[in-house]
This record gives C-alpha cells, sequence and structure tokens, in this order.
C-alpha cells in the first residue's frame, strides 16, 4: 500500500518504460503528442534507430517546431558489423542528450532506446543517473529500453514494465506500418 504523502507541487518527471513487451516507445511517442497539443517542445534522441521511416519521423516536418527527433543509430546492435562505430555513436548520442537538456529548450526528451547502450556499457550508468538527478527542475525525461538497470528504476518518477503476452511475430506476421513503424 502507499504511503500519504503531502503533495509537493508539480517538477519535471523521470519516466522509464521497460521491459519486453511493444509499446515502450510508443507509449513515450504518445506522451509527447499530448504534450505537444499544451504548446509544449519535446526533442526524442533515438539511440538505435537510423533510418527516418518510421512514423514518428515523418511527422515531424509538420509537427515543428514543437516536436525534434534525431535517430542516431544504425539499427538493431544485434545485426551490427561494427560494434565499435556503434559504441561510438552511442556515445555521440549521449553527448548530444547532454547539450540538449542543458539548453533549457525543451519541456520533454526522449532517451529512445538508451537501456542498450546502457547494459552494454558504451555509456556510463554513473553519468546518465548524475545528468538525471541535475537535470532543470520542470524539465521531464522519459527513457525507453528493455532491461532497465534498477538504479534507474530506483530515480525514476514513475516506471511501467510492458509485458510480452503475445505478439503477432511469433505468427511470423511481420512490423505493421503505423503500429510498429
Amino acid at each position: 500500500m502507499r504511503e500519504n504523502k503531502k503533495p509537493i507541487g508539480r517538477r519535471g518527471l523521470i519516466i522509464v518504460n521497460t521491459g519486453y513487451g511493444k509499446g515502450k516507445t510508443s507509449a513515450a511517442l504518445g506522451v509527447a503528442l499530448r504534450a505537444i497539443g499544451h504548446g509544449y517542445k519535446v526533442c526524442i534522441i533515438q539511440f538505435i534507430k537510423g533510418k527516418v521511416t518510421a512514423g514518428e519521423h515523418k511527422i515531424a516536418s509538420r509537427l515543428a517546431p514543437h516536436y525534434e527527433i534525431i535517430p542516431m543509430g544504425k539499427g538493431f546492435t544485434w545485426l551490427s558489423k561494427n560494434l565499435e562505430e556503434d559504441k561510438s555513436m552511442a556515445q555521440r548520442a549521449w553527448n548530444l542528450v547532454k547539450e540538449k537538456i542543458s539548453s533549457n529548450q525543451y519541456n520533454i526528451i526522449i532517451l529512445d532506446e538508451i537501456t542498450y547502450p546502457i547494459n552494454l556499457k558504451w555509456i556510463e550508468l554513473e553519468d546518465v543517473l548524475k545528468t538525471l538527478k541535475n537535470k532543470p527542475p520542470m524539465l521531464h525525461i522519459i527513457l525507453t529500453g528493455r532491461d532497465a538497470p534498477r538504479e534507474l528504476i530506483d530515480i525514476a518518477d514513475l516506471v511501467t514494465e510492458m509485458r510480452l503476452i503475445k505478439h503477432p511475430y511469433e505468427k511470423g506476421i511481420f512490423g505493421q506500418r503505423g503500429i510498429e513503424f
């Protein structure tokens, strides 16, 4: 049971969407859409995705200047032929995240699939935690990806675990435009 605590007012939240089920990025994009409806500015930095073919990329020009999406990866790491290049790209993405956080230009920053480079030790967890703890007070940050580290879960204000129950891929049905990309 939750403790009854006196409300502390509003502040920027740290939100983690993790787990093996589908919907981590989709949930973050839903928050982005809601925030844009309120006139907020959103920046999404994608650590794994690199192709600009998904719906969230195609809508970017129509939602500008409230919506910025920056794919910084090359695709799924398990298909990579050059992990050192992937590591370097993840580190560049993390440096960009720190710039965006300190810019005070955004209300929400989404770090899509950041748990993969953290777990692969391409980005130092301690640096991520320090950056999150020192973020501007009203900035919301959403982190997505499987296997969120315990330390990240511990500092988050909201954590949702997506649990896979059933997926069409198990029946040989490929990703669908508008659903998966």
